[in-house]
């Protein structure tokens, strides 16, 4: 009898909760990234032109430390956390910044040299970052340095710094297609 009532229950609950909801469970379910082994937390470098927007250098794949949260693409998809090697979520969308990065910044770190100036970057261990990002961004601390260690900059107008943002937007578009567009900063808060 006790069976038969909790299978009416959860019958019930399935039939009525809604759908969006039940999505959103099973989108965290069985998500299996190859896991991130650090020695020790990373150093990360804030990049120029940017909101706010870290990179972890010298390792082979793209992870970026924006508005409180780790950010992770892997096979066509984003993922987050706030965590640098655990507890990553599939993300739905592309985050905001990812348009404003410069697709040449990898070479641009090799180099020490951002646009034909020499960039001398700092590296930020991980509890720096963890203490003081919230604080930097609300004071806009990279900005009013404005050259984020590069040497004789000056950062391009904020029309220019749109139009390349357009401009990378259109070029994902067109070569991964329409099904990841940038939907704005609403969802990706979490301060």
């Amino acid at each position: 009898m006790k069976k038969l009532l909790l299978g009416t229950i959860v019958l019930t609950l399935v039939i009525i909760a809604p759908f969006p909801t039940m999505a959103e469970v099973n989108i965290g379910i069985g998500i299996s990234l190859p896991p991130i082994v650090f020695k020790a937390p990373p150093h990360v470098v804030v990049m120029p032109d940017t909101d706010d927007v870290y990179f972890v250098p010298d390792i082979t794949f793209d992870m970026f430390f924006w508005n409180g949260w780790w950010w992770r693409p892997w096979e066509g998809r984003w993922y987050r956390s706030h965590h640098y090697d655990r507890g990553w979520a599939y993300y739905d969308q592309i985050p905001s910044f990812y348009f404003d990065i410069d697709p040449g910044w990898r070479g641009h770190y090799r180099n020490h040299n951002w646009n034909g100036h020499r960039w001398e970057y700092e590296r930020i261990p991980n509890q720096k970052l963890q203490q003081n990002w919230n604080s930097w961004h609300n004071n806009r601390h990279w900005e009013k340095q404005r050259t984020w260690g590069v040497q004789s900059y000056q950062p391009p107008p904020q029309q220019q710094k749109q139009e390349l943002r357009n401009e990378r937007q259109l070029h994902h578009q067109q070569y991964h297609g329409q099904g990841q567009q940038h939907q704005g900063n609403q969802k990706e808060g979490g301060k």
